[in-house]
């Protein structure tokens, strides 16, 4: 645009350009809007990005809404800019799973032709590209690239990484000021980082040093591995020679382990295990050397001897006599020098190294009682004893002991003290420059082949070990056992060039009881230190390094918590600065011939492992499924992996093979079909689509697919129908009315618009069936059935989907002329929708008689004896002319009974119980209940009769007891009668044969399984009156009456199925001669209707055998809740019966345990029983005290035991005698209580009361008495201190009491009781904080205040913390510290640990 000068000397547009400009201006903003209106059309693909490169950003999504017609390569432009990547620096792959097959960014095909779907989510994992991390976008530009280079430019962090999910780190090893920003990738720092396995943080440090030190790993690079010689699994040299060779040359980010590890014998357990990294460096360096003493190849002086060579030194052992000057002396060898931080007993912990060094060769003086006896003045004199260095090894290996033992807490610490060390260490003044012989001492043995990597000093002496009889290190087995013998002694060193130069520190971040390992390296290459952080390698600064000296910035005392955390060096490496003996890190080029063999080979491996990866990333997985023609015609499911790239035909080869049908049918019999298997439908076939590639066929590779594949198979003579998309399937039962039965299905396809008409006829012709008489009915859902009618209605609008079931019926019969839900077909289809089977295992005899079963499948009766017959027969008469008499007497009740408020009794017969269908219309009790009882007594007698007496008679007395009742679980017999409760209760309800009342039969009470709760405080209750649970028996028990509203039997309003017949085990016919019955029936029968359906089976009446559930463990547990139906069962459901009598209304199951206060275990089982409501405590005592007497041999007084609460293992209010269940004591099903012995009379007379367990606690004699229990008369503090006072003779003003803690007997070990209870609070009553003292059965520990604790000495002291923790542990209590129980660490030459078949 031509521009001029203004007025103001200004350039501006020529005059009529600025028009033309604004013009092409709107016309671009109008082309741009154009094209934004037409994108807002096209459909759009949301793709939602995982970054997986970075842990940092793991858990971040990136979102982009496209175009569908965006190219791929524009879709990795758009994420490298959202990202800030740089393009081409990184994958994209589909899924959530890193395995898929990945995109590629180059092509130019659209997102949809891709296989991303519009209008729903894509997730796609942005992965590094061939191992490197992606770069970041910055760094192309230069603008961040001088971040590795200029360290002091950045805040750095120096410590472990926080992992997500990785063991062994906690929360405590983090630091606010850590930045992923500060971590270099590969390509920055040049090295590789080893992956944890789970808790190999140790090994990784000690690996990464070893490699970063030139000598061993140059050395390691010259052994040749000998392949025929040694499995190279096993080998452990060849192992470390191809992990370092990976850590050279690799271009991944970190690698992995296992084989390392593999080589040590170890197996994946080992992994989970923490160790000590200098425990390790010992028990690997004795492993080498084995495993090299055992091959025969001829090594070089260095590679031969290669670990003393660069880690042993050696040390002088002397006694000197300071009368004669006469020494005595041995020579030992190590392989590092432990340094003690802090002198035992000592304030002040040494500074530095060099300090700890003095200390360490620092003699010390013989006198007194330890004088030495002299062999020169033949008798005990003062002596000086102590170490002197003959011999530094040119690697120094100093161990800072920050790990001791606290004799006070008895726990592992771990000390954080501050220790510097310098970079350069002088060790000039610490050797010993006399001449290890001189005529005045006497020749000592040199020992170095015992005390091999260790030093036997004072000051070595405390180190802590759990179990001293764990043996440690590496187990040799067949390995050679020859003692070392030294080489010829080095000439020794001048002392001016003893100068090292540290370039390891190995950090332990965390406490003694666990933490994390990683190392600080100085490469000799380029003088940088770097921080080796597992499979993270960052550059660090002396800075970090000076952080790992420990200290903490707050006052912490001598020793700290076992779980205290810190972060500080634990070990140090310095190399001897000798330039003629500081090597160099091999390059490849220098390698010998053999690395560069094992070096192609690796990268030939690894790019095999690249080329398998891509495979997996392209490959396609999908559930496949095939109805197999001869394996029992089950659906087979497998899983397909098929190349997408592969041919349809190929992938049904593959199916074909997997499915193992070669033989069975031919491979052109196949077929691969679209199949959704959760609605059991064909979606589609493939015809014409042999030569496509699966890729395309199944949308892409994905990780996971909405549809599964089908491998459909026909007959020779069969042809394939074609699936059409579009299409439902259809499953027809054809039902037949004349033999009661419903076929199995017919499948076919059809449209959603067509009629039902049309329907019928395609039913017609697959099933051979008249469709002008056919009933089509369709199940939509479970137990809805819909008759089809309308002829001209659409499937669809019928509620037809992708998969239907529907019934046919065509028959002439004039079931058609009847309403659908009055007709047969309903009925049959209804009993067919909820019929289950059941497994039923019955009792292995009847109690008292051996009546024979007369009954057939289908109901029908056998040929009994006659006499049997005709007792039957006048049984079933006695309870029809019984159920007439009962229907006319409700009616009765509803013509002309008046109102009343009277309760019904609990101890009148079950029949009383008869509810009218409103409470104005509620019968007198004394004008029914007589007429009732009378008929009770009159029919029980008849029955008797009838029945042929009550001595061997099937329906005798119901309660009558049973010896031989069965059991389940904790179950003991409980057949009794209860004296005032149910004494005239009579049981008399029967069932049919094939059919069965739905709600008949006594109505019992409900059995939780769970409960445990009784009642609350007596002391807040008392005197309230009755008090109606959610867990009484009104309420669990449902409805009471056997009549419906109209005075009718229920039995007569409807009829449920009820089929059964014999059934033999799979695994035998049951042990003892089990019965088995295999029951079909309708799940909305009641369990009471159920229970009297299998008495002819049971031989008993209902009401005196139990019902059990197995559930899949094989537990097993009672049903108990009569009018509840069976709709909880499914097919195949398992039930055991077992003999014994059920609990009636009002009853209540009941556990009974007995209380031992001073017993190791205070709580045992003694018997289950049965209370019931209305019943006193002094009732229910009168009824166990015989049980007890014959079950538990306790012949017992009923003055000399009391029943109390029992919560947990908790004893808790003690119920008085005049007590009543479910009035003042709140009682549910599966009840517990305590039953407790008394030494005396009963002295809990009143419900103010309140009984307290004691226990005095001895300091002087480190005991516990046992305990004794104080009744209180109130909540008073005085009180319970006079109380204990009078009992145990302790003044009152010394007198102290602190309440337990836990479960009963509160049990506390004596090392910690008197420090660890709150003793002596400051409160008036027991009832508030922190005593909380509001109902029987508090534990309260009391103490002398004057007794002081009994002096102990070491050995002592741990002899009794050995029997506190097996006293705690025997009474199942736990000890407050608990260390975790540590391996040894040891590494097997022969391949793996020797398992003890008696070793658990």
């Amino acid at each position: 645009m031509e521009m001029v000068p203004s007025e103001e000397n200004q350039l501006v547009p020529k005059e009529g350009m600025f028009w033309s400009c604004r013009q092409s201006i709107f016309d671009e903003m109008k082309k741009r809007f154009s094209q934004i209106e037409n994108a807002s059309e096209e459909p759009r693909v949301l793709c939602i990005v995982q970054d997986t490169t970075n842990a940092k950003t793991v858990n971040e999504r990136l979102t982009l809404n496209l175009p569908a017609s965006t190219t791929l390569s524009k879709l990795f432009e758009d994420v490298a800019h959202k990202a800030s990547y740089v393009n081409g620096t990184f994958d994209l792959a589909w899924g959530k799973t890193g395995d898929m097959g990945s995109l590629d960014p180059s092509s130019e095909m659209s997102l949809t032709e891709s296989g991303f779907e519009p209008g729903k989510r894509n997730f796609l994992q942005l992965t590094d590209k061939d191992g490197e991390q992606p770069r970041i976008a910055s760094d192309e530009s230069g603008t961040a690239g001088s971040s590795g280079l200029d360290d002091s430019s950045q805040e750095r962090f120096i410590g472990p990484l926080p992992r997500d999910c990785t063991v062994g780190c906690s929360s405590d090893y983090s630091s606010p000021s850590y930045s992923y920003s500060s971590i270099l990738n590969k390509s920055d720092t040049g090295y590789v980082g080893l992956v944890n396995q789970a808790m190999t943080c140790y090994l990784n440090s000690l690996l990464q040093t070893l490699f970063m030190t030139p000598e061993f790993r140059n050395a390691l690079y010259n052994w040749e591995f000998e392949e025929s010689e040694e499995d190279p699994v096993t080998s452990i040299p060849y192992q470390l020679q191809r992990l370092f060779l990976l850590l050279q040359t690799s271009k991944k980010r970190a690698i992995e382990t296992t084989d390392v590890t593999r080589s040590f014998g170890w197996d994946s357990s080992e992994a989970w295990q923490q160790h000590d990294v200098q425990e390790l460096c010992r028990v690997m360096f004795d492993a080498l050397e084995q495993k090299w003493k055992q091959t025969e190849q001829q090594f070089s002086p260095l590679t031969a001897d290669l670990i003393n060579q660069l880690y042993q030194g050696k040390l002088k052992d002397y006694v000197r006599c300071l009368e004669c000057g006469y020494e005595s002396w041995r020579i030992d060898t190590y392989l590092d020098i432990p340094l003690v931080i802090r002198p035992f007993g000592a304030s002040q912990a040494y500074g530095s190294v060099e300090e700890a060094l003095q200390a360490f060769v620092q003699p010390e003086t013989l006198d007194g009682a330890n004088q030495y006896f002299c062999e020169r003045c033949k008798k005990k004199c003062d002596a000086r004893k102590g170490l002197r260095f003959l011999h530094f090894p040119y690697l120094l290996t100093l161990q800072l002991k920050r790990f001791d033992f606290d004799y006070t807490t008895m726990h592992r610490i771990k000390l954080n003290d501050r220790m510097s060390f310098p970079e350069e260490l002088d060790m000039g003044p610490f050797i010993d420059v006399e001449d290890e012989k001189s005529p005045q001492t006497e020749s000592c043995t040199d020992s170095g082949a015992e005390n091999e990597g260790s030093c036997h000093s004072d000051q070595m002496s405390n180190d802590f070990s759990a179990d001293d009889g764990v043996d440690e290190g590496i187990c040799l087995d067949s390995a050679s056992s020859t003692e070392r013998v030294l080489k010829p002694k080095v000439p020794s060193l001048n002392t001016s060039s003893l100068t090292f130069e540290l370039f390891s520190v190995m950090v332990h971040s965390g406490s003694a009881a666990g933490g994390h390992y990683y190392a600080c390296i100085k490469s000799f290459s380029d003088g940088q230190w770097y921080s080796f952080n597992d499979q993270h390698v960052s550059k660090i600064t002396q800075e970090d390094i000076r952080k790992t000296y420990g200290g903490s910035s707050g006052s912490r005392g001598y020793y700290s918590s076992a779980f205290a955390s810190s972060t500080n060096a634990y070990m140090l490496i310095y190399r001897l600065k000798d330039p003629s003996r500081n090597a160099k890190y091999l390059d490849c080029d220098d390698f010998p011939e053999h690395i560069k063999h094992l070096v192609q080979r690796e990268k030939e491996s690894e790019e095999q492992e690249k080329r398998q990866r891509e495979i997996e990333r392209n490959t396609c997985k999908i559930k496949l499924f095939c109805m197999h023609p001869v394996k029992m015609m089950a659906m087979m499911e497998n899983k397909l992996e098929v190349h997408k790239d592969k041919t349809l035909r190929e992938a049904t080869e593959m199916a074909y093979k997997l499915m193992e049908l070669d033989g069975v049918v031919p491979l052109d019999c196949c077929r691969l079909v679209k199949y959704d298997e959760f609605h059991e439908y064909l979606e589609r076939s493939y015809e014409g689509e042999d030569d496509t590639p699966m890729g395309l066929l199944l949308g892409g590779v994905k990780s996971s697919y909405m549809f599964d594949l089908l491998l459909e198979t026909r007959r020779a003579e069969q042809v394939f129908q074609p699936y059409k998309p579009g299409e439902v399937m259809v499953k027809v039962h054809v039902v037949d009315l004349k033999t009661d039965t419903i076929a199995p299905p017919v499948s076919i396809r059809a449209y959603l618009n067509q009629s039902i008409t049309e329907f019928k006829q395609l039913i017609a012709q697959a099933t051979e069936l008249s469709a002008e008489t056919m009933r089509v009915v369709l199940e939509r859902c479970y137990n809805d059935l819909r008759l089809l009618y309308v002829p001209n209605k659409t499937l669809k609008a019928e509620g037809f989907f992708r998969s239907n079931k529907v019934f046919v019926e065509s028959s002439e019969s004039p079931d058609h002329q009847v309403t659908f839900t009055d007709s047969l077909l309903w009925k049959l289809l209804d009993r067919h929708g909820n019929t289950i089977r059941l497994f039923v295992s019955l009792p292995v005899q009847s109690p008292g008689t051996n009546r024979t079963i007369c009954q057939k499948v289908g109901g029908d009766t056998e040929e009994c004896s006659e006499g049997s017959k005709g007792n039957r027969n006048s049984v079933e008469a006695i309870l029809e002319e019984s159920t007439e008499k009962l229907k006319n007497l409700s009616l009765q009740q509803q013509q002309g009974s008046s109102t009343s408020d009277s309760q019904k009794s609990s101890d009148t017969s079950d029949f009383e119980h008869i509810e009218s269908p409103s409470p104005s219309q509620e019968p007198d009790s004394s004008s029914v209940s007589a007429v009732v009882a009378v008929d009770n007594r009159e029919l029980e007698n008849r029955i008797r009769v009838a029945s042929g007496g009550s001595d061997g008679g099937a329906y005798s007395d119901p309660e009558t007891q049973f010896p031989g009742e069965e059991r389940s679980d904790s179950e003991v017999n409980n057949d009794r009668s209860t004296s005032s409760v149910d004494s005239d209760i009579l049981s008399s309800s029967h069932s049919s044969d094939t059919l069965c009342n739905a709600d008949s039969g006594p109505i019992q009470l409900a059995n939780g399984l769970d409960s445990h709760s009784i009642t609350s405080s007596r002391r807040s209750k008392a005197n309230e009156g009755k008090k109606e649970t959610w867990d009484t028996a009104e309420e669990d028990s449902g409805t009471d009456s056997e009549y419906d509203e109209n005075g009718k039997s229920k039995a007569e309003s409807y009829y449920l199925y009820f089929r059964a017949e014999p059934y033999a085990q799979e695994d035998g016919s049951g042990e003892g001669g089990q019965k088995c019955v295999l029951v079909h029936v309708d799940k909305r029968i009641t369990l009471s209707a159920f229970k009297q359906n299998l008495e002819p089976f049971v031989g008993v009446t209902s009401t005196q055998f139990k019902v059990f559930r197995v559930y899949a463990n094989n537990q097993e547990f009672e049903s108990v809740r009569l009018n509840e139906t069976l709709s909880s069962f499914s097919d195949d459901n398992k039930i055991t019966i077992r003999l014994g009598r059920a609990l009636k209304k009002g009853e209540y199951r009941v556990k009974v345990y007995q209380l031992l206060v001073n017993d190791a275990e205070p709580c045992k089982f003694l018997i289950d029983t049965v209370f019931a409501k209305g019943m006193t405590v002094k009732q229910s005592k009168e009824e166990l005290m015989p049980q007890l007497k014959d079950q538990c041999k306790l012949d017992l007084n009923i003055d000399k035991f009391r029943l109390r609460k029992k919560t947990w293992k908790n004893p808790g209010t003690v119920f008085l005698d005049y007590h009543v269940y479910e009035e003042d004591i709140n009682i549910s099903s599966n009840w517990e209580v305590f039953l407790e012995v008394l030494d005396g009379p009963e002295k809990m007379k009143s419900m103010s009361q309140l009984a307290v367990l004691t226990r005095r606690w001895t300091p002087a004699q480190m005991k516990l008495e046992p305990f004794q229990e104080v009744v209180l008369e109130s909540s008073s503090v005085e009180e319970l201190k006079e109380k204990l006072s009078e009992i145990s003779g302790i003044p009152l003003e010394n007198l102290e009491f602190a309440k337990g803690r836990g479960t009963f007997p509160c049990d506390i070990s004596v090392l910690e009781i008197h420090q660890d209870l709150d003793w002596n609070p400051k409160v008036s009553t027991l009832n508030v904080w922190p005593l909380y003292i509001c109902d029987d059965g508090a534990v309260v520990f009391y103490r002398d205040s004057t007794e002081e604790p009994m002096e102990q000495s070491e050995d002592e002291r741990n002899e009794l913390m050995k029997k506190e923790s097996s006293r705690l542990l025997k009474t199942g209590h736990r000890v407050s510290y608990s260390p975790r129980k540590e391996k040894a660490l040891k590494i097997y030459l022969d391949g793996g640990p020797v398992k003890d078949p008696g070793q658990d």
